[in-house]
């Protein structure tokens, strides 16, 4: 679990203390949440500032729960949150920007080509912990957890897990990318990563029969989806507002599809 005194310095970091800040215009625009979302928005940032050179955008991570707290707080105008809102946090405004897919990866020399959802559980519960019940060698399953707090981990509880618990034997990282990173050099390992981040170094599993891809997530056969959202508290500032038109404009929606997301236009 992240340590209150690190998410207190994150606050305060987005709440623009100069120390944090490094100068800042009021016209620039703080984007904070989601480490899922986070590699995508600065790619989009970073071409919006290119046709917008008046406007800045920061873009922090955190984690979805910082976020949220972030932006219901004022630290930043626009929030990332990459799993749905829980009822007490139903204070925003929420733009859905893109739909993930939540990806299982393993190593890319495993031999195990997929799983049922149910399979996936039992590993994370930790009741199912050697790769031979699978198809796979005679080896201990090395699990791969994100932290309490990620959009990633609570999009993979709701979705997979219901309402039993990841074990505490799992290995917890707090970003998708340390995850892959662990996955791709432990070949008895086994993680969830957002499928917008699936690269060479692993491979994601196919879930009761069904590959990870836009067209299964389309048509509803591949049942680990989850929302990318923004977040804004009422109506976002002029600034806040560009960044986000510009991300739903058919230009940053085409950003979106080259980044391995589903548009959501």
């Amino acid at each position: 679990m992240r340590h209150p005194i690190f998410v207190l310095f994150l606050l305060l970091c987005m709440a623009g203390l100069p120390s944090c800040r490094g100068g800042r215009s009021q016209d620039d625009v703080i984007v904070a949440g989601s480490t899922s979302i986070q590699p995508f928005a600065d790619k989009w940032a970073e071409v919006f500032m290119e046709k917008r050179p008046g406007l800045g955008v920061t873009v922090q991570g955190g984690g979805s729960s910082a976020g949220i707290q972030a932006c219901k707080s004022g630290a930043c105008q626009v929030g990332m949150s990459s799993r749905e809102l829980k009822a007490d946090e139903k204070d925003f405004r929420e733009i859905v920007i893109a739909r993930d897919g939540l990806a299982i990866i393993v190593h890319p020399s495993s031999p195990v080509r997929g799983a049922t959802i149910a399979q996936v559980k039992q590993i994370f519960s930790g009741d199912l912990t050697n790769w031979k019940f699978l198809g796979g060698p005679d080896k201990e399953i090395t699990v791969v957890t994100r932290e309490e707090g990620s959009g990633t981990r609570g999009a993979f509880q709701d979705l997979v897990m219901g309402k039993t618990r990841i074990f505490r034997g799992a290995i917890t990282e707090d970003s998708n990318g340390t995850v892959r990173e662990i996955v791709a050099h432990d070949p008895h390992s086994i993680g969830f990563i957002s499928l917008g981040l699936v690269n060479e170094q692993v491979r994601a599993l196919a879930l009761d029969g069904v590959a990870g891809n836009e067209a299964n997530i389309r048509n509803g056969a591949y049942k680990l989806v989850r929302p990318f959202l923004f977040l804004t508290r009422g109506e976002p500032s002029a600034a806040a507002k560009a960044f986000i038109d510009f991300v739903l404009s058919d230009e940053g929606q085409a950003l979106v599809k080259k980044d391995g997301l589903i548009p959501v236009k």
